[in-house]
């Protein structure tokens, strides 16, 4: 193991014992090196590692908000991970698909469940204005005046959010992490479409349909017509 692979590992562990909080600075890389027993060299390399992996942000000079903090963004290695891999060819495009058709399936029916299960009022209210901030992505997606990479940017977010209204962190992130991805797959993608208008009205149809059924509590619905968009739009791209 190189060395700042064993500091990696030990601040892993460290984090799993609640030694540092999200929000929580770690200790000076100085400090740190002296206490591991290492290089600071190592305690850098190893800082970049996690900043890169999203686990903590890295701020320069010496005020109360420098050096390194523990924040929370679990997307953010995934989302270059996937990229490089897909640029690389080591993840077909086809893979990627499928494992949006999996998430997805699963994050719409959880939410019909979920709106069914709703017994407060708060937690009705707080789920009323998520389906809204849902519908106002594909209220500006149906500008029709929208570049095609505009209409991706707002088509992505409309599925993060989906899966996001599923209540599990993990799926919203690996879906967070898949965003570049998809924007890239499906720009390549519009590129050879003889009609683009056409698919972009059709894919508008196809979200308000999956959107109607969440809203409406039908999990089944909801995820045949996810399956449908995602492998309908993944056909005629011929993908």
């Amino acid at each position: 193991m190189r060395t700042h692979e064993a500091v990696l590992a030990r601040i892993e562990a460290d984090l799993a014992a609640g030694r540092w909080a999200i929000g929580e600075r770690l200790p000076a890389e100085r400090a740190f090196a002296e206490e591991l027993g290492v290089s600071r060299p190592s305690v850098r390399e190893a800082i970049r590692v996690l900043e890169a992996m999203g686990i903590v942000r890295t701020a320069v000079g010496s005020g109360p908000d420098a050096g390194a903090s523990v924040i929370n963004r679990p997307a953010a290695g995934l989302g270059s991970a996937m990229r490089l891999h897909l640029a690389v060819g080591t993840l077909p495009v086809r893979d990627v698909v499928e494992l949006r058709v999996l998430l997805e399936t699963w994050a719409v029916g959880r939410i019909g469940e979920r709106v069914g299960e709703r017994g407060g009022e708060d937690e009705a209210q707080a789920g009323g204005r998520a389906l809204d901030a849902a519908e106002v992505l594909l209220d500006q997606m149906d500008d029709e005046e929208l570049t095609p990479q505009a209409f991706q940017e707002l088509d992505s977010a409309f599925h993060v959010a989906l899966a996001g209204l599923s209540g599990n962190l993990l799926v919203e992130a690996v879906m967070l992490g898949l965003r570049g991805a998809i924007e890239s797959y499906v720009l390549a993608a519009t590129a050879t479409m003889p009609d683009w208008p056409a698919t972009a009205a059709r894919l508008r149809s196809e979200h308000r349909t999956i959107l109607a059924a969440v809203a409406a509590g039908d999990s089944a619905g909801a995820q045949a017509a996810v399956e449908r968009h995602i492998a309908g739009f993944a056909q005629e791209a011929g993908l």
